[in-house]
């Protein structure tokens, strides 16, 4: 580092669970340029003190985490197309002196579901857990690609309908329909799906509750969890018990952050290289 590197970093709370460092570190090192990537936890009631600092310290963009992907709009100076169409921020880029939002979650969770099941979205039935930031931009990307039908349940009601009146006023093509968070209403779902994507957090610990009972996977099922650390959770070993096609949350962590990464430095990032860092880190 010297008075010429260019500063890029993640901001969320809490942070420290966070491998965007490591694989965006691992890039601009593989490609030999000047800049730093750093972690920084910024609590809710500092995140518009927080941005303002990171624009007079010169920071070239950073990613946005739990809990700012939606709050973070209220200070953005411009949103892309894409960032308002799902109502999430994960990505901030800074032109001078202005804040450009912009959301590469869709386009990264598309790209690493279509690289591992080998199948379109197109026409399929999807059921999604969660409503959140992430889910958000799951939903979009997947009623902007074609899907038949849509299927959402979360914890709370008021949020998925409100994510679904969203995608409705949105003219997408596509079905889109709340459930009840309850065992026996998601299960029968699993039944009338092609995808089962969980988009919450469950699962990230050993003693979280199973999501889903075991008997419902089919072997036509692909089942994507968006949570990449364990590698492997509960939800995907059910599916893989069952013979279903079972994706972590690796594939969009680095698909998402190569599109970050193009859009603060104009280079395209090694994302073999991105890929390697992140699996050193979670593989025990």
């Amino acid at each position: 580092m010297n008075g010429r590197t260019r500063w890029l970093g993640i901001i969320g709370y809490p942070i420290r669970h966070s491998l965007s460092p490591l694989m965006h570190n691992a890039a601009i090192e593989a490609l030999g340029l000047d800049y730093c990537y750093i972690p920084l936890t910024v609590e809710p009631r500092h995140l518009r003190s927080a941005v303002n600092a990171l624009q007079r310290l010169g920071f070239r963009g950073f990613n946005v985490t739990i809990p700012h992907k939606e709050r973070i709009m209220a200070i953005i100076d411009r949103l892309t197309p894409e960032a308002e169409l799902i109502g999430a921020v994960n990505t901030v880029e800074i032109q001078r002196e202005r804040l450009i939002g912009h959301n590469t979650d869709g386009r990264g969770f598309l790209r690493a579901l279509m690289e591992e099941s080998h199948r379109s979205v197109a026409g399929q039935r999807v059921l999604l857990l969660g409503a959140g930031g992430a889910a958000r931009a799951v939903a979009f990307q997947l009623a902007h690609e074609g899907v038949k039908k849509l299927l959402i349940a979360n914890r709370s009601l008021e949020r998925a309908h409100g994510l679904a009146r969203h995608l409705r006023r949105s003219s997408i093509g596509c079905s889109v329909s709340v459930l009840h968070w309850m065992g026996k209403a998601l299960n029968k779902s699993v039944q009338e799906s092609d995808i089962i994507i969980n988009a919450t957090s469950l699962g990230m610990s050993p003693s979280d509750p199973p999501l889903l009972s075991s008997a419902v996977f089919k072997t036509h099922h692909v089942v994507y969890d968006l949570i990449y650390k364990p590698p492997r959770t509960a939800l995907l070993k059910q599916a893989e018990a069952a013979g279903a096609t079972a994706i972590s949350g690796l594939g969009m962590l680095v698909y998402q952050g190569a599109l970050s990464f193009e859009i603060w430095t104009g280079r395209r990032p090694p994302v073999d290289v991105m890929r390697e860092a992140l699996r050193q880190a979670i593989v025990p």
